[in-house]
């Protein structure tokens, strides 16, 4: 396991992430447990784990741990849950959110947009914000397009078992999604990624939020609860929404 060798800086955003260097030459943003922001991790590692099985462009991601003395040279530390694993995800240099970029050409892994679409809806991520998207340029106006930041699908970043029971399962306004859309060539595309989502096998969603570290302190009716809500959305809540997407916001934008 890679260990931490120095202190970067503190990140803007409400859910407490830092930039750590770590013994393998790269940076990382590093997100500890705390309290208010419960399941920020949890959320964080099961929708790493789902995007990257669906070949979608989220940073590489793993578990890592931080030494007690490492972690007291942070800044508010005292705000930390201690717990053995954090969640820590590779930094990606040399890009400019989707608030920072005014002209974009065109995406060059325009194929994985349809499904980070599909993963938003599915998960219920309230926070697919221009923000949490990121563009490294491939070539003048010419982008490469990452996700980051899943801290708030299931609804929230401190969701309990009810919330999970009342998710959205309308269309949201999302000036990133809309971004997105404009550069999808084909409606097909849509549906060849809700056929991925569904035929995700039952074990692998089960296994992968069985991973999560007992001390990030999901319980075990909550790990059902959010099995049971992935299998639900996948079936009933994804197949009626997909086309009011296609019909409501990727068609007006195509012209």
């Amino acid at each position: 396991m890679i260990k931490p060798v120095a202190y970067r800086r503190k990140l803007e955003g409400k859910s407490n992430a830092h930039l750590i260097a770590f013994d393998d030459g790269r940076d990382y943003v590093v997100k500890f447990l705390q309290e208010g922001f419960e399941k920020t991790l949890p959320n964080e590692w099961v929708a790493y784990c789902l995007a990257r099985y669906l070949g979608l462009p989220v940073p590489f991601a793993m578990l890592v741990e931080i030494p007690e003395e490492f972690t007291a040279m942070i800044p508010d530390y005292n705000q930390f849950t201690p717990t053995q694993f954090q969640f820590a995800s590779l930094y990606v240099p040399n890009c400019l959110d989707g608030h920072q970029v005014k002209g974009v050409s065109g995406i060059v892994n325009a194929e994985t947009l349809a499904g980070i679409i599909l993963l938003d809806y599915w998960l219920g991520n309230r926070d697919r914000t221009r923000k949490n998207i990121l563009l490294e340029e491939d070539a003048k106006d010419m982008y490469h397009l990452w996700i980051i930041d899943q801290a708030e699908i299931l609804g929230s970043y401190n969701w309990e078992i009810s919330n999970l029971e009342n998710l959205p399962t309308g269309l949201r306004k999302s000036a990133a999604q809309q971004l997105m859309a404009a550069f999808i060539e084909q409606e097909e595309e849509f549906f060849e990624h809700l056929e991925l989502i569904q035929t995700i096998p039952i074990f692998l969603i089960e296994e992968i939020v069985s991973t999560i570290p007992d001390d990030w302190m999901v319980m075990k009716e909550e790990k059902k609860a959010m099995v049971a809500m992935l299998l639900k959305r996948r079936k009933k809540v994804l197949p009626k929404l997909l086309p009011r997407f296609i019909k409501k916001v990727y068609r007006p934008l195509r012209g």
